[in-house]
């Protein structure tokens, strides 16, 4: 058996939750909650298996909800299930320790087995998730500059030679050429010129 507390701040929203589970024996709904403070207090007292959750609650919202109940319980497994599927909702959620998402207009028995795979440990995503959570991993494709080698380059923008540069930095011409060097490395580009436009934004 699956013990589950559902939180959900709509009454009808849990009813129709509530009757599309009941079509599977061995998933049992142990508490209701309508808000964030109810729902923590649910698994508090009924420590159930899975804690099925709203994202947008009132008092309190489901990722500090998910953060609130995975401090109780550690064992816990929650997964929201919400109608928001912007990429920062979907991450905060992950972030706080959401075991999976899925947006309400999953069909029932797709609900039921993503409630199976939870509790068993494996992540249950809707695709609309799994793609926020895929470009949230993705790692800065820019470049990034120490602040020497930004100070070398907005010398260079504004026109000093690798002399004038040395001199303003104090440094050695030799050491300039370096920055340079690892510079154009960074930026993929061959020259001053290319290496100022590409890190314009930057200066």
């Amino acid at each position: 058996m699956i013990r589950i507390v559902m939180a959900d701040d709509h009454p009808m929203v849990r009813e129709g939750i509530r009757s599309m589970l009941a079509r599977h024996a061995e998933l049992e709904i142990v508490a209701e909650a309508g808000d964030g403070g109810e729902a923590l207090a649910a698994v508090e007292e009924r420590r159930p298996d899975l804690l099925l959750l709203d994202l947008r609650m009132p008092d309190m919202d489901g990722p500090e909800v998910t953060r609130k109940a995975l401090s109780v319980d550690p064992e816990l497994k929650i997964l929201i299930l919400t109608t928001y599927d912007s990429d920062s909702d979907i991450l905060t959620a992950i972030e706080a320790g959401a075991h999976g998402y899925l947006l309400k207009d999953v069909e029932p028995d797709v609900l039921a087995q993503a409630i199976r795979d939870t509790v068993a440990g494996r992540t249950v995503l809707d695709p609309q998730a799994a793609g926020a959570v895929a470009r949230g991993l993705k790692p800065d494709p820019r470049p990034t500059l120490s602040e020497r080698e930004l100070a070398v380059l907005r010398l260079a923008a504004d026109g000093l030679t690798n002399r004038q540069i040395a001199a303003r930095l104090y440094l050695g011409e030799t050491t300039v050429k370096t920055y340079f060097s690892r510079i154009f490395a960074k930026l993929g580009v061959n020259d001053r010129t290319a290496a100022v436009a590409e890190a314009y934004d930057m200066l």
